[in-house]
């Protein structure tokens, strides 16, 4: 019994104690260094720009990774891309939240393996997350959901997640009484979080998941990814998620698949479509991007494409080559069919945090853009899109 004690207190005690004290100050070090900004706050447009964007009704996003941060939404941060009271400020209207469970160590945008050290891991024991997110990304999945759903039960005056179309409706409703108020919809990268058991769809979709892509960065039992190694379309497992997820209705996210998954979801998938976050190869031409025949089978299933902020997707530049992307788009598919993707918190530099919005309407009044097409893409055309789909 004293040898025990002895190495309790000797051993096991000074971990946990340096293990509590890592967790509290290493996560928003760690954050700070993924989570960039080229231009900082605050943010200065011209008056016609910051006049426009502020008269604009709905403000959407069709992409963010906040939650996998150790941070509180609730409250205004120094650091970080997006929070309730920045969006409020910035007057964001919704803003998709997206889940990452898995990300491979040297991850890249050419060919990653998902038997990689996984960085996710790391990530959730560093955060002191329950040691159940530990070694299941389900668990993890639905960690990451139910953060979200404490912070609305945290600020239920202005925040609410969205499940249906009537608490879309009911968002809409609440906005014209108090332009405060915002909402977000949970989504899911990579289709690995079901851990290759269909019966774990149902658990997240109860959780309040409403999208899902595929694959992330590796390929997984789905198939192949945009950045994996096969380079596959949909597998048997996959074809049965899809199938499913049609039956809920729930939103595919094509972002990250494989040329040959996209190929088999407009072949088969009758569901709501879009790509979250995405350039394209019209402008960069990157395994990241989707090409113009790919733009134009979205299109022709009434889905939106979500043009990212981040260097890989736009190929530097800054937001001028946002807006090219966009512009690109439009051309080519029509404008209603181009929304806001902006992989905001997604371990990304982009040119501004979510206040900064007014100076990408500056870029899209200088580049051309109507005030109708500059309300689409700012969110209008997201608007209708929940409103049919979700």
């Amino acid at each position: 019994m004293k040898a025990l004690k002895k190495i309790l207190f000797y051993f096991i005690i000074p971990i946990l104690v340096i293990y509590t004290f890592f967790v509290m100050i290493a996560p928003p070090i760690v954050e700070k260094g993924k989570n960039k900004v080229s231009m900082s706050p605050p943010y200065q447009a011209s008056s016609q720009a910051t006049e426009l964007f502020r008269s604009l009704d709905f403000v959407a996003d069709l992409h963010c990774d906040a939650l996998l941060w150790k941070r509180d939404l609730t409250k205004r941060n120094d650091y970080g891309h997006v929070d309730f009271p920045r969006m409020q400020e910035g007057n964001m209207a919704f803003q998709a939240f997206t889940i990452v469970t898995k990300s491979p160590k040297g991850q890249n945008f050419q060919k990653n393996s998902g038997d990689s050290f996984d960085m996710i891991t790391a990530l959730s024991i560093g955060q002191g997350q329950p040691i159940k997110t530990w070694f299941s990304l389900v668990n993890r999945a639905i960690y990451q959901c139910d953060k979200l759903h404490k912070f609305a039960d945290n600020d239920p005056l202005t925040f609410m997640i969205l499940r249906s179309k009537r608490d879309f409706s009911m968002l809409l409703a609440r906005r014209k009484s108090n332009i405060k108020c915002i909402g977000g919809l949970l989504g899911v990268e990579g289709g690995h979080c079901l851990e290759g058991d269909i019966a774990n769809l149902q658990k997240i979709y109860d959780a309040g998941v409403r999208m899902l892509g595929p694959t992330h960065f590796f390929d997984n039992e789905m198939g192949g990814s945009a950045h994996g190694i096969t380079g596959e379309g949909l597998t048997e497992f996959g074809m049965q998620v899809i199938k499913e997820m049609e039956e809920k209705n729930m939103i595919l996210d094509i972002a990250h698949s494989s040329e040959e998954i996209i190929d088999d979801i407009i072949d088969h998938y009758t569901g709501p479509i879009v790509s979250s976050h995405t350039g394209v190869k019209g402008t960069y031409d990157s395994p990241r991007n989707l090409s113009d025949s790919h733009l134009k089978l979205i299109a022709s299933k009434g889905g939106l494409i979500g043009i990212a902020f981040f260097h890989e997707a736009i190929g530097g530049g800054g937001i001028p080559n946002i807006v090219k992307a966009m512009i690109y788009t439009k051309n080519l598919i029509g404008v209603e069919h181009v929304a806001l993707g902006s992989d905001f918190d997604g371990s990304v530099t982009v040119p501004f945090d979510v206040t900064g919005y007014p100076l990408l309407v500056e870029e899209m009044l200088k580049q051309g853009l109507t005030t109708e097409e500059i309300k689409a893409i700012m969110g209008e055309n997201v608007k209708r899109f929940l409103l049919e789909y979700l």
